[in-house]
């Protein structure tokens, strides 16, 4: 028959909208912003920097290693390494970043910065709800406006900051252990 599959068609488009009268389920327009949809944890805006604690300078997680700045297909990162260093959260002495800037203009949410990083300091957030006033106004994000807790990813991405943690977690153990000391060589000289 030559209009069997628009017969097909207008039969799932009527079901559809009729049963949306009934169900409440079928619905799928919300009246925002009254009503919000919850967020999807996979999904995914512009980069955040993750710090642990409770002050943003002193447990950023970014030891300024400049490799999601090389990475960025439309070198939207812009970062200034410190001269001086501080302990990360294991204790190492890093370096950190002075300025850690991303414009958000040319951003284009690859994530590619988030999948090079190897301290999971730089990670996506699902806000999109960030419009600002003026022309130019907040185009260049700052670090101080890219630093968000532990505790927020965790609120975003709880299965993915929970597998975080523990490999952080494992690794602050690791590094907290007392090392035996090295076996002696016979003779009574240290082997090196």
């Amino acid at each position: 028959m030559l209009g069997n599959g628009l017969l097909k068609g207008l039969t799932e488009t009527a079901r559809n909208f009729f049963g949306s009268y009934v169900d409440k389920d079928r619905l799928t327009t919300i009246q925002y912003p009254e009503e919000r949809a919850p967020r999807i944890e996979a999904s995914r805006n512009f980069p955040f920097l993750v710090y642990d604690g409770t002050d943003p300078q002193a447990g950023l997680r970014c030891v300024s290693c400049l490799i999601c700045e090389k990475e960025c297909p439309p070198k939207c990162i812009f970062i200034e390494k410190s001269t001086d260093k501080k302990p990360d959260a294991v204790g190492k002495p890093q370096f950190y970043p002075t300025r850690f800037n991303i414009d958000v203009s040319v951003c284009m949410s690859c994530q590619i910065c988030v999948e090079v990083c190897p301290f999971d300091a730089i990670k996506m957030d699902n806000d999109f709800e960030a419009s600002a006033t003026g022309r130019f106004s907040d185009l260049l994000w700052t670090k101080e406006r890219l630093a968000k807790s532990n505790e927020y990813y965790h609120h975003i991405h709880p299965t993915e900051a929970a597998d975080v943690d523990a490999v952080l977690a494992a690794a602050r153990a690791k590094a907290a252990a007392p090392r035996p000391p090295a076996p002696s060589a016979p003779g009574g000289a240290p082997e090196k």
